[in-house]
């Protein structure tokens, strides 16, 4: 039997500790996730390559994240469903804006791609608040990012506060 991957698409810009949470949530239920880096984020705090560096550093310091990929797209996500086989798009949801948002992408990749699927992962409580565009603003201002972001991420939002 083929292995089951879930792609999860975004522009993490930055990633943050609710992406992570999203992501050890959904390697439980398929056997490869590969964690998609919009090339073009909405945001352009960081180039693709250097947000790609940022999530794998991140991944290497979880061990049961192993089975996870980091890599970029550009281009329609139903193009990446179909040239790398995947089964299930993922997706965190943190409250009712992102579902209608997420349900409408959800309505348009399944009329481009028959049988495209979403997997919707609420974010937890705890985490349902942080979003890149308020890390940024933290950072911005030179507050505390330890309960925000991955390690690495905080290191390089210290290092290079956004504008």
């Amino acid at each position: 039997m083929p292995d089951r991957l879930a792609l999860y698409p975004g522009s993490f810009d930055p990633c943050t500790l609710g992406h992570l949470d999203i992501l050890r949530r959904a390697i439980r239920l398929f056997d490869e996730v590969t964690i998609l880096v919009a090339a073009h984020g909405k945001a352009g705090l960081w180039p693709a390559d250097q947000r790609v560096a940022m999530i794998e550093a991140s991944l290497a310091a979880e061990p049961d994240l192993a089975r996870c990929r980091v890599a970029t797209f550009n281009g329609l996500l139903v193009d990446e469903v179909r040239e790398r086989e995947a089964v299930a798009v993922v997706r965190g949801i943190r409250c009712a804006g992102d579902y209608e948002h997420e349900w409408g992408l959800h309505g348009v990749n399944r009329t481009l791609l028959a049988g495209f699927e979403t997997v919707w992962l609420p974010a937890r409580p705890e985490l349902a608040a942080i979003s890149s565009s308020l890390v940024r603003d933290v950072a911005r201002h030179g507050g505390p990012l330890a309960e925000l972001v991955p390690a690495p991420v905080a290191a390089a939002l210290v290092a290079e506060p956004p504008r």
